[in-house]
């Protein structure tokens, strides 16, 4: 091995030079991995209750509510306390939804979707919580120069986890959904252990007693910094529209008819695509033109789309899935670099904490308007219309933002 390729290996690998990072990067794989099971075994079971699309919305909706209602407290409670604690806390607490579903399930008297609903809730406000800890703790865990790295680590975690995640959960309740939400519990335990291993790391709290304005800081951020509120709203906007996940059901059980493995394997595509980028991102990080790149992502994210709501025929569309999971990566790529890169560290958890409202009211909100939408005027018509929303919102984005499609380099403001 030369010393140039030795070079690019360790750069390649940075982030992982930093224990406290392969501490927390093993933990976020672990609890994604687990909730992506919950997900398939819940949407599985959910509509062979009901077999109304709207449920599945609904259970969006559900667990978009408490990021939505909990705004202010979120991102406040984790620059004040530590997000490593509040990370932890908040992984036990998901650890306990799924013993609950364990136990509903094993009870055998599970005829109506509204106690699963009920623990979908309390696991949303786990979330809510978890989400602005674990996104800006990582900042916490690496220097400057290795934290564009993390971040496609950080998402190359998210994705593995997304993929292995979905078949395993469609494997695991094709066994029994008691083994589903068994292996669930294991996993998120396993993440608890070792959140809390992480060392106490630096952290600059914000000392200001929890006034309006002081809830507030992170909404005043995001207004004034234009490039950062146009690359949160480019991604509320447009999978708001296009988010067609919640509707996965209806295709693995009636339109593609591949059952549970098979909708473990539609939920996967996306990640198989996203986690490749992720892996090249790692090494080739984007270094010029990264507006323009996020604006053409989120257009091909749309068409893709398009291409998924019309296809009947399983392979092409787990194509274009796993493209559409490509594309989404570039976009969150650019996005989340520039959310902890441009945000002071003493705000910066209020800032994902809005942040996390946004990416929930995109995929979660979006799920509902998806499952309503389709229950309105059919599953197909609802996908097709949603992608083309999407590259609509990415052309607007790219005239309403023009400081957002100037953006050259993410290590800078320019």
């Amino acid at each position: 091995m030369t010393p140039d390729t030795e070079t690019t290996s360790a750069a390649r690998f940075a982030a992982f030079s930093h224990r406290p990072f392969r501490a927390y990067w093993a933990a976020r794989f672990l609890t994604t991995f687990a909730a992506q099971i919950v997900s398939v075994a819940v949407g599985w079971q959910i509509y062979d209750l009901t077999r109304d699309p709207f449920d599945l919305g609904i259970v969006g909706i559900i667990q978009f509510l408490p990021s939505l209602l909990l705004v202010l407290v979120t991102g406040a409670v984790s620059d004040r306390f530590g997000r490593r604690l509040v990370m932890g806390i908040a992984s036990a607490l998901e650890m306990g939804c799924a013993l609950v579903l364990l136990a509903l399930v094993s009870s055998g008297e599970l005829t109506s979707p509204l106690p699963i609903f009920a623990v979908l809730a309390v696991f949303g406000i786990a979330r809510a919580f978890y989400g602005p800890a674990s996104s800006s703790l990582v900042a916490n865990l690496v220097p400057p120069q290795d934290f564009a790295n993390a971040v496609a680590w950080n998402s190359s975690a998210w994705q593995t986890a997304n993929i292995v995640g979905p078949v395993a959960g469609g494997l695991l309740y094709g066994l029994s959904d008691r083994v589903a939400y068994g292996s669930a519990a294991v996993l998120m335990l396993a993440a608890t252990l070792l959140i809390f291993a992480i060392a106490k790391p630096a952290q600059r709290n914000h000392t200001e007693s929890p006034e309006l304005e002081t809830l507030f800081a992170g909404f005043r951020y995001i207004w004034g910094e234009k490039v950062v509120l146009g690359a949160i709203s480019l991604d509320l906007f447009a999978v708001l529209l296009s988010g067609a996940t919640a509707l996965l059901p209806v295709y693995a059980r009636d339109i593609l008819v591949l059952g549970p493995w098979g909708l473990g394997l539609l939920r996967s595509a996306p990640g198989l695509g996203a986690v490749f980028v992720a892996v090249w991102l790692a090494g080739h990080p984007i270094r010029n033109h990264a507006g323009v790149l996020m604006l053409i992502a989120v257009m091909l994210w749309g068409a893709l789309t398009v291409v998924f709501g019309v296809s009947a025929i399983p392979w092409l569309s787990i194509v274009a899935l796993a493209l559409m999971g490509a594309a989404d990566m570039i976009s969150v790529y650019v996005r989340e670099t520039l959310i902890q890169l441009w945000t002071p560290d003493e705000v910066r958890g209020r800032v994902n904490a809005v942040n996390q409202v946004f990416v929930g009211a995109s995929n979660e909100v979006g799920e509902f308007r998806a499952g309503t939408l389709a229950a309105l005027i059919g599953t197909v018509p609802a996908v097709v219309i949603g992608g083309v929303g999407a590259v609509a919102v990415a052309g607007l984005w790219a005239v309403l933002f023009p400081h957002l499609r100037r953006v050259r380099r993410l290590d800078g403001r320019e």
